[in-house]
């Protein structure tokens, strides 16, 4: 089954890195036994056979491998899905306001994030056929929600009353995924820990009218920097919560963003927007193999690689180091959700798919190490915000002998890199 924990959260002062600590991941990986609804990620054909040696194949036994393609338990990626969205509150918790408004806090945004980064693949349709709070008969406190694990007894009865509270009001095998919307005083604020959760690809999830609710995000809290920007940026725990049921695994560390930084969404979720990497629009089906190049034969190759954010192009260039790992190369701008780029250029970084999520699975290559970095905004990480590669400048793996050497970037944005193997 697949589960997935969040960091806690211990913000210091504006514009400083918050403090970041991983809870213990305790379940193991599996997926959803016989067929679902569908498989996010390209399929290999015949005719793409230059594509096999970059095509990092997902490794057994690993939670939220990086593998192409995303095997089969996940919701797919692709085309329209319906999210049902329910909001609920407790005896000592009592939803504030309207419970529409809880949902507005990341309604229409999370829809247009996803529009922006899927280059307007995935359609996603939010739902509320229950527009107001939904009361749970016991305590927040009763439950015992404590980060989560795999539907332990406390989550099991949650969703169980969840269920009960919608009997004959909503058919849940009518939706795609389920977002549990929580009313955010119910628990400690996000400041102090982050609960929210995702149980993604769980083949022990409880059922609902005879479908699994194997994908299904929680939402406690708000995600309030303190920047005055929630209104703008509180949303983004959602789309990261909804990257596990699409499959993509925590990119952050118990070293928080060190390895990725704000590159990605699934590394931080807290304040400025940021898009997903060049690799997982790969695998959810958002990119076309023709826009991956594969640079797997020995010598020197050259490629062009147009900006991510743009729509149509060459995007991705992928360096196989064996089966299960390699560099990947993509161009980042401040452009779509891409809001912090202080330093546009070539972003290099390295794909293991035999390493679990949240220990590290990508590592951003910084091409100016210890520099501070370009950026002093909240919740961004300063250090690999300058990471992208320059005209000029060269990434060396010497072990593997690879070199990656950024030529030009031509008037249209397009840059030229060279990639040599020896």
């Amino acid at each position: 089954m697949q589960q997935t924990r969040r960091r806690i959260r211990r913000p210091g002062t504006l514009g400083a890195l918050a403090v970041i600590t991983l809870a213990t991941l305790t379940s193991a990986s599996s997926v959803l036994p016989g067929s679902s609804r569908s498989t996010a990620g390209p399929i290999a054909t015949a005719e793409e056979s230059a594509l096999e040696p970059c095509r990092l194949t997902s490794t057994t036994g690993v939670q939220m491998s990086e593998g192409v393609p995303t095997p089969s338990g996940y919701v797919r990626s692709t085309g329209e899905i319906r999210a049902l969205n329910l909001m609920i509150d407790f005896p000592d918790a009592e939803g504030a306001g309207s419970a529409l408004d809880r949902f507005a806090e990341f309604f229409p945004q999370t829809e247009q994030w996803f529009a922006t980064s899927s280059y307007g693949r995935l359609v996603y349709r939010p739902e509320t056929p229950l527009p107001g709070w939904l009361r749970m008969p016991m305590a927040f406190s009763a439950y015992g929600i404590d980060r989560g694990s795999p539907y332990e007894p406390g989550y099991r009865q949650l969703v169980q009353d969840i269920v009960a509270a919608t009997d004959h009001r909503v058919d849940f095998s009518s939706y795609d995924l389920v977002n549990v919307l929580v009313t955010p005083n119910a628990g400690p604020s996000a400041l102090d820990t982050v609960l929210s959760v995702t149980f993604s690809g769980n083949h022990e999830a409880p059922y609902a009218d005879g479908v699994p609710l194997a994908n299904t995000s929680f939402v406690y809290s708000r995600q309030d920097d303190g920047s005055g920007t929630y209104s703008e940026t509180g949303y983004r725990v959602l789309p990261h919560e909804n990257g596990h049921v699409f499959g993509l695994p925590d990119l952050y560390t118990s070293e928080g963003g060190g390895a990725v930084g704000h590159w990605d969404i699934m590394s931080e979720d807290w304040g400025a927007n940021n898009d997903f990497l060049g690799w997982h629009k790969w695998k959810l089906g958002w990119l076309d193999n023709d826009q991956i190049q594969c640079a797997a034969a020995t010598g020197s190759s050259e490629y062009d690689l147009t900006p991510l954010a743009i729509k149509g192009g060459r995007k991705l260039v992928v360096a196989p180091l064996d089966s299960e790992s390699g560099y990947a190369l993509e161009v980042r701008t401040r452009a779509g959700n891409d809001e912090a780029v202080c330093k546009p250029g070539v972003l290099i970084y390295h794909v293991k798919t035999d390493v679990d999520t949240g220990q590290g699975p990508v590592a951003v290559a910084d091409s100016d190490k210890n520099s501070g970095g370009c950026t002093r905004r909240p919740n961004v990480h300063a250090e690999l915000s300058d990471a992208p590669y320059r005209p000029g400048e060269t990434f060396t793996d010497q072990k593997n002998r690879i070199r990656i050497t950024v030529l030009a970037e031509n008037a249209n944005g397009t840059y030229r890199v060279r990639i040599t193997r020896s």
